[in-house]
């Protein structure tokens, strides 16, 4: 058995975790073909490189399939429940910011806060007999953000390709998603509430609190953690 590191499969998120892990003298390479998701793991003995995709990382580490894995705060706060229990951050690494938040119509002149989108969402419901539509991907984290700020006339839709198209094409009212620029959002015709976001997000190391460890593998795990966060 060995140490078993989650990393995301393709694309910049890859790239600069391969950097990162690289710039602390642990060198992780991919091997095989485009669809072979195949890796090796050089300058520290007794860890296996499992490539993925970063949305599969939150649920292999509260498995405890891997005892480490890189993914964004956004996938693990939204997929894991309880996910203080099942995995820890190690370490931000410093890329994939992104902000997930609230986005309205520009048209919505009088709305800019969530006290604004509490009153709408009211008079929305007055009006047309139905809930104010939401799309979104992060249906937990809306949920419990909206829960704390007291909006309540709401209805959360599942977006399955591009949540900022959902309101131009008239499949909800409103959006919530990450953005690390705001330009695909203006670009839709579409403002952010002026409230804190709901979560910053970036990439980051995680150790899952559950898995299995030999007595091998914790002094391998111990060795890792020691070169990647001193």
């Amino acid at each position: 058995m060995s140490v078993k590191l989650g990393v995301p499969s393709k694309g910049r998120l890859m790239e600069k975790t391969f950097d990162w892990f690289g710039q602390l003298g642990i060198t992780l390479t991919r091997t095989g073909s485009d669809r072979e998701y195949a890796g090796a793991v050089d300058g520290i003995s007794g860890v296996s490189l499992v490539l993925l995709s970063a949305g599969e990382v939150p649920r292999e580490l509260a498995a405890g399939r891997l005892h480490f894995g890189v993914t964004g705060t956004d996938l693990v706060q939204e997929k894991l429940p309880l996910w203080e229990q099942q995995v820890e951050p190690l370490a931000e690494l410093g890329f994939g910011h992104a902000d997930l938040v609230l986005a309205v119509p520009k048209a919505w002149v009088d709305v800019d806060t969530l006290d604004d989108l509490d009153a709408v969402a009211t008079a929305f419901r007055a009006a047309h007999g139905m809930r104010l539509r939401i799309a979104t991907k992060y249906h937990r984290l809306v949920r419990e953000h909206l829960r704390h700020a007291g909006v309540a006339d709401y209805a959360l839709v599942d977006s399955q390709g591009a949540t900022e198209g959902t309101v131009a094409n008239e499949t909800a009212e409103m959006i919530a998603d990450i953005t690390s620029s705001g330009e695909t959002l203006r670009a839709n015709h579409l403002k952010v509430l002026e409230d804190a976001p709901i979560l910053r997000s970036q990439a980051t190391l995680w150790r899952s609190r559950v898995a299995e460890v030999s007595d091998a593998d914790r002094t391998v795990a111990a060795a890792l953690i020691a070169q990647l966060t001193d």
